[in-house]
């Protein structure tokens, strides 16, 4: 099984490999083989890709908004021709199944070139002021160079959120992926290519911890987006803000999912289960505190431990398999520290809580894990875990509830599940969070906004919203007459 590219890095339209970087392993999650191996980012190769996009990128804003776009439907449009192939890739980058992969990974990064590719005609215009004589006009131009950093939960998906509207807005984009899946975003950069972007306008070169700092401090480069952890964040937000550069963080939460006693029991316990398990838990905006009301406690639980049993593990390139690994060893082993964390501080552990027997292999596997009866104050309760682990607390009233679940330093995503929609809207009014949900979660189309408020970062991804953090406002006075001076 390989899946070995043709060389590490894309820069200015052709593969470029530089074997004096460190060695980056890629490992197939579901049996721990090497897939791939490349070669993290000199200096030289940094230098290189941000030079390419420098060039490139005047060329590319001075083409019609239109023009642009046309770019960008057609490579999504080649996307989802294959669809199958880049899922594929996917699945051996992440080990998430191949039953997600081709319904949520390159599709919605297809989804993201295709909206940004149909609304830039109209979305960057900007607007006339009268003045009396006198008049004024704003217009949105691009920023230039913007660096692109990238997480291991969704590769091509980010790639594409990060892409789309960068490069929709006239800017260049250099994108790193993260080591421990660098193999989609190669594939995403031909295919624009392919499509008739211009080389240069989207380069991609790997990296570790060693080459975000590069790209970030680099004068040439005027804004920087980060999908990632917290810590990290603030590590790039600090330093991109020494040099006054633009910045979206998207980063990681603790988020709350309240389900009151009105609520759909088998839609709540849905809702549950999309916000802990799917992608094996690795999703930044998942609702891992699910807070139920007392009165449907038992109901709930019974029935959340009879479904989450019935989780089918395995292969992630069986279409029959619900769950994978979890991305990496080491974050196995996080995980799993995690679970024995929430047992020694008195959980109650209703199902999973170790490492399946149903598996076969060297796999970074780990079950399904519930825990109930957890309290505010419990680490597993406070902390982001990224892993397919659940925990249920308990609640008896609105004010009491809306209080606990904003009692945290993160404020990425909610929801909430009841069948009394004024007190749905009431809630979520409340909240503190960027990205919110009534009635489902983790739904997240390209037309609306997605990011988070507190430590979960600023900026939005998606939408037309997201065009406005990769441009700024250019402002021009026209003076009708003659200009004059008291002096």
């Amino acid at each position: 099984m390989k899946a070995q590219p043709q060389a590490s890095h894309f820069i200015d339209g052709a593969y470029v490999e530089d074997e004096a970087g460190t060695v980056i392993e890629s490992i197939f999650p579901a049996t721990g083989e090497v897939i791939a191996k490349l070669h993290a980012a000199t200096p030289a190769i940094v230098e290189k890709a941000i030079a390419s996009a420098k060039r490139a990128q005047g060329e590319w804003a001075a083409m019609s908004p239109t023009a642009r776009g046309r770019v960008l439907k057609k490579a999504a449009e080649i996307m989802r021709e294959r669809n199958r192939e880049l899922s594929e890739l996917e699945t051996l980058d992440t080990g998430k199944p191949i039953q997600e992969t081709i319904v949520a990974d390159p599709t919605s990064g297809a989804d993201s070139l295709e909206f940004f590719g149909g609304i830039i005609a109209s979305a960057l215009n900007g607007s006339h002021i009268p003045l009396g004589s006198d008049f004024a006009y704003t217009k949105r131009v691009p920023l230039g160079v913007v660096v692109g950093i990238g997480a291991w939960n969704y590769p091509q998906q980010i790639a594409c959120w990060k892409a789309a509207p960068a490069l929709a807005a006239g800017n260049a984009m250099v994108f790193k992926p993260s080591e421990v899946t660098p193999l989609g975003a190669l594939k995403i950069a031909e295919i624009l290519i392919e499509a008739g972007l211009p080389k240069g306008v989207f380069n991609v070169i790997q990296g570790d911890r060693d080459t975000g700092p590069l790209l970030v401090s680099h004068p040439d480069v005027a804004k920087v987006s980060l999908t990632g952890s917290v810590p990290t964040g603030r590590k790039v937000a600090g330093a991109a803000a020494g040099q006054l550069k633009h910045v979206t963080m998207e980063l990681g939460g603790k988020s709350p999912l309240i389900v009151f006693d009105d609520a759909d029991l088998e839609g709540a316990i849905s809702g549950a289960m999309l916000g802990n398990f799917y992608s094996t838990g690795q999703v930044c905006s998942n609702g891992t505190r699910v807070f139920v009301h007392r009165a449907l406690k038992e109901r709930f639980l019974a029935r959340l431990k009879e479904r989450t049993e019935a989780i089918v593990l395995g292969d992630p390139q069986d279409e029959a398999t619900q769950m994978g690994p979890l991305v990496s060893q080491a974050q196995r082993e996080k995980v799993l520290a995690y679970i024995e964390k929430g047992k020694a501080e008195g959980a109650t552990l209703l199902t999973g809580g170790g490492i399946p027997n149903s598996v076969s292999g060297e796999g970074f596997y780990v079950q399904p894990t519930v825990f109930a009866d957890v309290t505010d104050d419990m680490v597993i309760a406070r902390e982001e875990i990224f892993g397919p682990v659940m925990c249920v607390l308990d609640f008896d009233d609105e004010d009491e509830v809306i209080a606990r679940a904003n009692a945290t330093e993160f404020g990425l995503a909610a929801g909430v599940f009841t069948a009394d929609i004024s007190r749905a809207h009431r809630v979520v009014d409340r909240l503190e969070a960027g990205t919110l949900w009534i009635n489902t979660y983790n739904l997240c189309p390209v037309e609306i906004p997605f990011g988070g408020s507190k430590q979960s970062g600023f900026g939005r991804e998606n939408s037309a919203a997201a065009l406005e953090h990769y441009s700024e406002l250019k402002t021009v006075y026209v003076g009708m007459g003659r200009c004059e001076a008291p002096y």
